[in-house]
């Protein structure tokens, strides 16, 4: 599962009187006391994601406050409400999500460049004093990111963890360079559907699986030189007309046997790589070493995302939103399935 780095510094327990904080306004307004949330109170199915009214977390010396407007609904966020898995903190009520944008509503005494107003997004794992499924949440400000010139905060909510793990995916694990194939499996999620777009952007041709017709559909749009249909469409046929000699690279979101055929279609020493989480993993081969990867964050994967999306016009496909009262609704909705691109909670 994506992780978060924070170089060279201790993420900082719940505090809650007693700092010095810059601040004054979240969403046009004093700073109130308390907000609402979507928490759990105990792991279980959807009913137990339910809507608190907690305390306005406090920003330490080195935080930021964020009034936020967009937080990102992941697969994840399941997980962790059926299961705990992955998360450390595990005090209740617990607030789920892990990505999402917003305004800044205060600083620590020690942060130094960001101030009172600017629009930011944050992906953080495991947030001591947490997730994004609320109106506020308190950040290391490393973990907080100006938004790209032009870029909305409905967008910049929906693409925290997607785009951080899409652009590691080509870039970090599997080195893509112009000219060269690529096969994306499970193209037409979050991040898949974002990947796309960062491999064209470094000169790729990608043959996208995409999850039904109209998935089909929505990845050519974002750019997939082709396209074929992960459950039923030819998969091996695909690969050999765009590559003849075997693709370069496969990028997976997904595991299964579509997988071992997209591994198939590879040329000799061809690459292969997945975030962690990608569930089953792919079989080892004779040949192969497949790149286990996680999403980094901090202020140089942030310039660098920056710096592509603003380079690329990225798109960010939102397939559903719902209000933060309907959390659980949105979780369902994830579970169905055949989701184009990312769902996201509207808090504001």
């Amino acid at each position: 599962m994506p992780v978060l780095r924070v170089a060279g510094m201790l993420l900082l327990a719940w505090i809650a009187t007693g700092l010095a904080v810059s601040g004054a306004a979240g969403a046009g307004g004093a700073i109130p006391a308390t907000m609402r949330a979507a928490a759990i109170d105990r792991k279980g199915g959807p009913e137990v994601l339910t809507l608190h009214q907690l305390p306005v977390p406090k920003p330490g010396p080195d935080e930021v406050l964020v009034a936020l407007d967009t937080a990102g609904v992941g697969p994840w966020d399941i997980d962790v409400r059926e299961s705990l898995a992955y998360w450390k903190d595990r005090q209740f009520p617990m607030v789920l999500g892990v990505d999402g944008a917003g305004t800044v509503a205060a600083i620590g005494a020690d942060v130094q460049g960001f101030k009172v107003g600017d629009p930011v997004y944050s992906y953080a794992w495991n947030n001591p004093k947490g997730g994004f499924y609320a109106e506020y949440i308190a950040l290391p400000a490393k973990a907080v990111a100006h938004l790209p010139s032009g870029m909305s905060l409905r967008d910049a909510g929906a693409m925290p963890v997607s785009a951080l793990t899409a652009l590691q995916g080509i870039d970090d694990a599997l080195h893509i360079r112009p000219g060269e194939t690529l096969i994306i499996h499970g193209a037409s999620g979050a991040v898949g559907s974002l990947a796309v777009q960062f491999a064209r952007l470094r000169g790729a041709k990608v043959l996208a699986t995409a999850s039904g017709e109209d998935g089909v559909s929505f990845v050519k749009r974002l750019g997939a030189s082709a396209a074929v249909d992960g459950r039923h469409g030819d998969i091996r046929a695909a690969a050999r007309e765009l590559a003849p000699g075997g693709v370069d690279a496969v990028l997976a979101f997904a595991g299964g046997d579509a997988l071992e055929t997209c591994i198939d279609s590879l040329k000799p020493g061809g690459r292969m790589a997945f975030p962690e989480g990608v569930r089953p993993e792919p079989k080892a081969r004779a040949g192969l070493t497949p790149v286990k990867y996680n999403a980094l964050t901090g202020p140089d994967e942030y310039a660098r995302l920056n710096k592509a999306m603003e380079a690329f016009k990225l798109e960010v496909p939102i397939a559903a939103e719902f209000p933060l009262t309907d959390a659980a609704k949105a979780q369902e909705r994830m579970a169905a399935g055949h989701v184009l691109g990312k769902i996201v909670l509207r808090i504001r």
